[in-house]
């Protein structure tokens, strides 16, 4: 079987598998939450995208994989991965919080569907042997990263209480 046709196979599975998972467990536990605890929560995974950084440390991926893909993928989710943590240690001040939640979801965002763009600009799929170790990232973690800003964009998009400006005495 060729290279891009496993690849494509590996992450719409990927999708699916998560789908289904986030659909039967996840998503019910993010609405029943309060909604900071629920962006609480996703920022938690997002802070982890430092580890994207990998794209461009040699010895993981390919020195094949191409700059144009890798240098973007790695700062991208540098980028997320701080603005995420910045919006963890600014639980307890909503009006710090709240615009850190949008920036590392816009950020992410973006850098998740640029990627998507730039894998198939340098022809990634029909060479998904760049990335190396690597592979599990856009396989495994991709996936659930695009479906947890999905989340969090419907979860933005709900009525605030009017609680959620400013946290109150020892929340958080």
């Amino acid at each position: 079987m060729a290279t891009e046709t496993l690849f494509r196979i590996h992450l719409v599975l990927g999708y699916v598998a998560w789908l289904l998972c986030f659909g039967a467990y996840v998503w019910p536990w993010l609405k029943a939450m309060d909604r900071v605890e629920a962006h609480r929560a996703i920022a938690t995974l997002h802070s982890f995208r430092f580890f994207g950084l990998v794209f461009i440390l040699p010895g993981v991926v390919s020195p094949d994989l191409p700059a144009g893909f890798a240098v973007f993928a790695a700062w991208g989710d540098f980028a997320t991965a701080v603005l995420a943590m910045l919006a963890l240690l600014t639980v307890r001040v909503r009006l710090l919080f709240w615009p850190f939640v949008a920036a590392f979801n816009v950020v992410g965002t973006v850098d998740l569907v640029t990627n998507y763009y730039n894998a198939i600009q340098v022809g990634l799929p029909e060479h998904a042997g760049w990335l190396g170790a690597a592979y599990a990232i856009p396989i495994i973690y991709v996936p659930l990263l695009m479906i947890t800003h999905v989340a969090a964009f419907s979860l933005l998009a709900r009525p605030r209480a009017s609680t959620d400006a400013v946290a109150p005495a020892g929340a958080g």
